[in-house]
C-alpha cells in the first residue's frame, strides 16, 4: 500500500484505520517518519528564515551565531529531527496506551501493537494542523487540547470497528 492512500486513508476514512492494525509495523514507521520529516522540514524553515530569532535577544549571542551559522545549521535539523522523532513516538505510545484501556471497557479484541499502529495513523491531523497552528499563531494550549481531541475521537472511532470480545 501506498504512502499516499494511507495518508489520504487517515485524514478522510477513520473506519479503515482499524483495518490497518495488521498491517506491517515497518510500513508504519516509514510513514510516521514520513510526519515526522513534513514537521521537520517545516519547523527548520521557520529556524533558518528568522522566523524565530526573537528568542536571541542577547547581541553577543546573535554575533556569535551569525560567525557559526554553516555549522549551526546542520546540527538543528539534525537535533529537531531527533527531538520530533522522541516527541511523536511518545505521543503515539500515550495514545495507544489510552486506546488499550479504552478497548478493554467497550469489549473489543485488541492488543498493544495493534492500537499503537492505529494511533499512529490517527495523529495525522493532529500533526498538520499543528503546523497550520504554528503559521496562525495560535497559543499553543489551544492547538494541543484540539489535536488531543481530533487523535481521540478517530482513535475511538477505530476501535469501535475492532472484533468483538467472544461471548463466554
Amino acid at each position: 500500500m501506498k504512502h499516499s492512500q494511507l495518508f489520504i486513508d487517515s485524514l478522510i476514512n477513520p473506519k479503515k484505520l482499524a483495518a490497518y492494525r495488521i498491517m506491517p509495523i515497518g510500513k508504519v514507521i516509514q510513514y510516521v517518519f514520513l510526519l515526522i520529516t513534513f514537521v521537520t522540514v517545516f519547523s527548520f524553515g521557520r529556524f533558518s528564515s528568522g522566523v524565530t530569532e526573537d528568542l536571541f535577544n542577547i547581541d553577543g549571542l546573535t554575533e556569535y551565531i551569525a560567525d557559526i551559522q554553516w555549522l549551526l545549521y546542520p546540527f538543528a535539523f539534525i537535533f529537531l529531527f531527533v527531538m520530533t522523532s522522541l516527541l511523536v513516538f511518545i505521543r503515539i505510545s500515550l495514545y495507544a496506551l489510552a486506546g488499550l484501556l479504552l478497548v478493554k471497557s467497550i469489549k473489543r479484541r485488541g492488543e498493544y501493537r495493534q492500537i499503537w499502529r492505529t494511533a499512529a495513523f490517527a495523529i495525522t491531523w493532529s500533526t498538520i494542523l499543528s503546523v497550520v497552528f504554528t503559521i496562525i499563531l495560535i497559543p499553543s494550549s489551544v492547538p494541543t487540547l484540539i489535536g488531543v481531541f481530533i487523535t481521540m475521537v478517530l482513535l475511538i472511532i477505530a476501535l469501535t470497528k475492532y472484533p468483538k470480545l467472544p461471548q463466554k
